[in-house]
């Protein structure tokens, strides 16, 4: 019998495989492995997401994100769930936005929250164990252990990318950096260090409408975007692929404690070799002086750069293969699905049964 399952996006972002957010690319691709299991997938997000299955679009928030604009967009998402329950026989909901608490449903349907972001960011509500209806998945181990002590995780279970997206070509001289353009991606330093190591960058991303974004941009990008040094804004999944498989290296100056890293997957599915500051999930993702160069400080990131000349783009995509498949991580969620819908059947048996015993 086939599952309904209601994946539920940021609200602030729209869904696709070719958009700047993990979270949304991940959610893309369960909504894609659902339909083509046969199952019924139901997703709530911004209007121009593309999905396979039922879209429950709600309205873009233009920027800019002012703090009216974004409880507008929160009541938004409580209504549009509200609306799914009623219309739709939901198995299990999916959340994946860092604000779900903000439009968490009261209902009894086994709720699913993968945590994408840094445990520290999310409040501390989210890891009350007393609310026994919400499971909580992290995407990485180095996540997992930064999680409050006595937090109870559901599962741990690594992002992938769609292997069969991604062929190395011929290297050029520049490296790459993608991502949302905000403070603690910090490509201001990848700049730097492309400019020290006597290569040009490309940096391809969306700069978001939070005012801590666009300053960011003004302040930090901007002035330093010289040649041979230019950004191209949002690229779509070909220009991606072709960015990432023609690089001399992908370059990751993350200032947080990444809970993964997408993008550094898809390159080295492209061949292309990771340089980063050594930061969370990355060490479980680049192998030190095989798939790429984790370093301490910005300062070693341009040595890092010109050492990837070294490395070995078979490698690069044989770590992808083993350890990245999108498929390996969708098998994984649909198998949550099926454990959280069966228990919620049994518990449904069981209250029935004790109502006709009482009766």
């Amino acid at each position: 019998m086939p599952l309904t399952v209601l994946n539920v996006g940021y609200p602030l972002a729209p869904v696709s495989r070719g958009t700047a957010g993990g979270a949304e690319q991940i959610l893309a691709l369960l909504d894609e492995a659902l339909v083509k299991a046969g199952h019924h997938s139901i997703v709530i997000a911004p209007s121009g997401s593309k999905v396979l299955g039922t879209l429950l679009a709600t309205a873009t928030a233009e920027p800019p994100l002012t703090t009216q604009r974004v409880a507008v967009a929160w009541e938004q998402q409580r209504r549009m769930i509200r609306k799914a329950l009623s219309e739709f026989p939901v198995d299990v909901i999916h959340m994946h936005g860092i604000d779900f608490h903000r439009y968490l449903p009261q209902c009894a349907v086994p709720v699913l929250v993968t945590l994408h972001l840094p445990p520290s960011w999310y409040p501390a509500e989210v890891y009350d164990r007393s609310n026994s209806n919400l499971h909580l998945v992290c995407v990485s181990r180095s996540q997992a252990r930064r999680c409050p002590r006595q937090t109870e995780i559901y599962a741990t279970i690594e992002n992938g990318v769609r292997l069969a997206d991604f062929r190395s070509a011929p290297k050029k001289d520049y490296v790459v950096a993608l991502g949302r353009i905000c403070p603690e991606k910090a490509f201001h330093l990848a700049i730097d260090a492309a400019t020290q190591a006597g290569l040009g960058l490309i940096l391809a991303g969306e700069v978001f409408g939070y005012s801590a974004h666009q300053q960011y941009w003004e302040r930090e990008i901007k002035p330093r975007l010289k040649a041979p040094h230019r950004f191209i804004g949002v690229v779509g999944p070909q220009q991606k692929r072709e960015l990432l498989a023609a690089a001399r290296c992908l370059v990751v100056p993350s200032l947080v404690e990444e809970t993964s890293s997408l993008v550094a997957m898809e390159a080295m599915a492209s061949g292309t070799p990771v340089v980063a500051l050594r930061r969370g999930a990355l060490v479980e993702v680049v192998e030190h002086g095989r798939t790429g160069f984790l370093v301490e400080k910005p300062e070693e990131l341009p040595a890092a750069i010109s050492a990837t000349e070294q490395l070995s783009s078979e490698a690069c995509r044989e770590r992808a293969e083993k350890l990245f498949s999108s498929e390996r991580m969708t098998d994984r969620y649909l198998s949550l699905y099926w454990q959280l819908a069966s228990q919620q059947s049994l518990h449904r048996i069981v209250e029935s049964s004790s109502m006709e015993w009482a009766a």
